[in-house]
């Protein structure tokens, strides 16, 4: 077999009056993230990594933000449709591990169900998802709470 890897990366800005859904998780907040989609920032980090690792391009190409099909949809619908891409192409996930980074709120409480939630979605075991979460140390935009971003790594591998 041969194996693979992909990273991913997102961003999204804070807005009000949205629901902040966080690796398919709805977490209690105060406001969202802006977006066409739910704006989950994990897990386009993570549909991203999968596509990298399967060089199948990313999900701008796929899920373009100008195409009406796909506002509001649910991230983990489109994770569903990057899985079916990878299957298509005879990849199989081995790993992934994504880190949240933001200021607030407090991710640690939400992370196990993140990756349960994940996995599932995937049709993958919940010790093939590993999710962190850490702040910018009030630096930057995301230091002063303007927004959330997510990294990602998957690996696959090719049957």
């Amino acid at each position: 077999m041969v194996t693979r890897s992909g990273i991913g990366y997102d961003i999204h800005r804070f807005a009000k009056d949205r629901e902040l859904w966080l690796g398919g998780v709805k977490i209690p907040s105060d406001f969202g993230l802006e977006g066409h989609s739910d704006a989950d920032v994990l897990l386009h980090a993570i549909a991203d990594a999968m596509l990298g690792a399967a060089a199948l391009g990313d999900i701008g190409q796929h899920f373009p933000n100008t195409d009406p099909q796909w506002k509001g949809i649910r991230s983990t619908e489109l994770l569903k449709k990057v899985q079916q891409m990878l299957t298509v192409n005879s990849y199989l996930i081995v790993n992934i591990d994504a880190t949240l980074i933001m200021e607030y709120p407090k991710i640690s409480p939400h992370t196990k169900e993140m990756c349960e939630v994940i996995a599932e979605t995937l049709g993958i075991e919940n010790s093939q998802v590993n999710i962190k979460a850490t702040t910018n140390e009030t630096l930057g935009a995301l230091g002063r709470s303007e927004g959330a971003a997510a990294l990602a790594i998957v690996t696959v591998q090719f049957r």
